[in-house]
């Protein structure tokens, strides 16, 4: 379904879409502001951003806002209550806190950021004037304690929620780990859940840190015995970064302070982007321009009928590899301009159908308008991406290509984001001579890897030589009689026959009790994943190769994972997070360099969900991204990245 759902997008085939007569989508027409859409629906444009937050940032061509219907009774009477609310205005004097404030005038610090909106992603300012709700004897005497108690001064479990379509009480209550009684105690006049609807939630684990929804930015309440030095430990920062952000600190650290902290995990918190060895472009971004973004995917639309039913759609979609790895892979770049978005990158996003086929893409470069592109990405298939190069070369235009692994002629703008074979077989070559210290190793190899057997022979000149039969079986003795007791024994096998990897991983399995064996390969072709072939086996002899992705971990990418789900139905595949980090990665370079080119310069990494991206400067032009991931294989089946 989640295939269908996308093509119907790229087909503009959406209809707007009425809930139960109170909420629609609007579909937004280029040109159209947010003020202007407000006016159309008879709502004020703070309305719209309550139900619609991303807004605040931007709005796109085609993107959808929900709105309510008949909502200006609501509105009066809101805007009526709120003018009966007394109100103190105070000018904010040095040191004062939203702590010390909500001490000073008997009211909670949500209070205060209700009726100043700014304070929720702005810290206090000397000399400015917000309007401080006052308390009355009677919210007083119901309330005797309104302030949160110090442990929670933020009152941070609670907070509004955006009713999503085909959203349940049992999904939102999972979702903030509370009960469906505890939502309906904290909504008491909610009937019916509808798409659109605004609820109170509350976190069922409550932190001290909270994130401001779409900034760059949260929050966080300082705690007794804390010190500068273990805040910029704790979140990753420098002491300067810290005082910059939070000028109250050149008074000195106190407990109780509310201090603004770099919003790392950003972009729907897709992972772990930064450490020692990789560079974090969300922090450098210095070029705010809209970035003109081409994609070019082999949708294969002309294989499509318009009168066919989804059913019809599924089965054609079904049968049709490329049509299904393009609409995976689009999901992907989806996400990543929404993630983008939320760092204030606009996009202008330009979808065009190569239909596997160079004649249309020659076409396309002919009749599309490629003047101010800043990248393309695409298309998919080596003959197509080529020529799209070849096209484009005059104009200076990159090209970005997302899946092909072979080399072509020399091209200055042609970026290839994917290592070849050659580079993953020399990468994992240089792990084994950088740890085989103190090793005994061993090669496995027949004739169908024979170029790998002799590299393998040259840069292991010491290692022992097994050849397989013909007919695939392994000569048990003479791999018994190379092993060694008395040092961990590494075995690299080198095969692309099934036979030959079943024998050896089943034999290797059954005395690896007897030996320490890790089994190693330069080249985890297909045929390792032949059901022949037990993972367990593998997980046992602690298998490792060179790869050009990870997995994702769901832990560190659970925003992500739980943002794709929501939007698509189903866990991202492989190809719908490729999708994602090749396009965030040319978007974060373009937002942190005057153009692309001049972002591959540096000499550096970046890393996302399941892709890392290192590009070298080819000798005959061109770019290609040398990353290579090596993993290896736990008891558990779980990967781990080992380099």
């Amino acid at each position: 379904m989640k295939k269908i759902a996308v093509l119907f997008l790229f087909l503009q085939m959406f209809a707007v879409q009425a809930f139960a007569q109170e909420y629609k989508y609007h579909i937004v027409k280029r040109g159209e502001t947010t003020a202007e859409i407000a006016r159309q629906y008879n709502i004020s444009e703070e309305t719209l951003f309550r139900y619609n937050p991303d807004a605040r940032r931007g709005i796109q061509p085609d993107g959808k806002l929900v709105v309510p219907l008949n909502s200006g009774r609501d509105e009066d009477i809101q805007a009526s209550a709120q003018e009966d609310q007394k109100f103190v205005t105070h000018r904010v004097k040095r040191k004062e806190t939203l702590f010390s404030l909500s001490q000073e005038y008997n009211v909670s610090i949500e209070d205060i950021k209700r009726f100043n909106k700014h304070l929720y992603s702005e810290e206090l300012r000397r000399g400015e004037k917000i309007r401080i709700p006052k308390s009355t004897p009677a919210a007083i005497a119901n309330n005797p304690n309104p302030s949160p108690s110090p442990s929670n001064i933020f009152d941070l479990s609670v907070k509004e929620h955006v009713v999503l379509p085909q959203e349940t009480l049992y999904g939102i209550s999972r979702k903030y780990n509370i009960t469906i009684a505890d939502l309906q105690r904290l909504n008491p006049n909610m009937q019916n859940l509808q798409p659109g609807m605004v609820i109170t939630v509350r976190n069922g684990n409550v932190e001290k840190v909270v994130d401001v929804d779409g900034k760059l930015f949260k929050y966080y309440q300082v705690q007794p015995q804390e010190t500068i030095f273990s805040l910029t430990r704790r979140f990753g920062i420098s002491r300067d970064s810290l005082v910059s952000l939070n000028p109250a600190l050149a008074d000195g650290l106190k407990s109780g302070m509310v201090l603004k902290i770099p919003n790392i995990g950003l972009a729907e918190g897709v992972g772990e982007y930064e450490s020692e060895e990789y560079v974090n472009l969300e922090r450098k971004i210095n070029n705010n321009k809209t970035k003109n973004l081409v994609v070019m995917l082999p949708f294969n639309k002309n294989k499509l009928v318009v009168t066919d039913t989804s059913d019809n759609y599924a089965e054609r979609i079904k049968k049709d590899q490329v049509m299904q790895l393009s609409l995976d892979f689009y999901t992907g770049v989806l996400m990543a301009v929404d993630s983008a978005k939320t760092l204030g990158i606009s996009t202008d996003l330009t979808v065009l159908d190569t239909e596997q086929n160079p004649g249309k893409v020659n076409l396309l470069l002919n009749t599309q308008n490629f003047d101010n592109v800043d990248a393309v990405i695409g298309p998919l298939l080596q003959s197509t991406v080529e020529t799209a190069a070849r096209g484009l070369e005059r104009k200076n235009i990159p090209v970005v290509s997302p899946l092909s692994k072979n080399q072509i002629t020399a091209l200055d703008n042609y970026l290839q984001t994917r290592p070849t074979d050659e580079m993953l077989r020399e990468a994992m070559i240089s792990f084994i001579s950088e740890n085989s210290a103190g090793k005994n190793l061993v090669i496995i190899a027949d004739g169908s890897a024979a170029e790998n057997r002799r590299r393998l022979s040259a840069a292991f000149p010491a290692a022992r030589l097994v050849t397989p039969s013909e007919g695939g079986s392994i000569n048990q003795a003479q791999v018994a009689g190379a092993l060694d007791k008395t040092r961990p024994n590494w075995i690299i096998l080198e095969s692309s026959k099934i036979g030959v990897l079943s024998n050896a991983t089943s034999y290797l399995n059954s005395i690896a009790d007897a030996y320490k064996i890790t089994l190693l390969t330069t080249d985890r072709n297909k045929s390792f994943e032949s059901d022949n072939i037990s993972n367990s086996h593998l997980g046992k002899l602690n298998f490792h190769y060179p790869s050009v992705d990870r997995n994702f971990d769901p832990e560190k990418n659970r925003a992500f994972i739980e943002k794709y789900v929501e939007k698509y139905g189903v866990v991202p595949n492989a190809a719908a997070v490729r999708g994602f980090d090749v396009t965030y990665d040319v978007l974060l370079r373009l937002a942190s360099a005057e153009n692309l080119y001049e972002s591959l310069k540096t000499d550096s990494t970046t890393q996302y969900v399941e892709n890392k991206f290192s590009y070298e400067v080819r000798p005959d032009g061109g770019y290609i991204n040398n990353s290579v991931y090596i993993l290896s294989y736990g008891r558990d089946l779980n990967l781990k990245v080992v380099r």
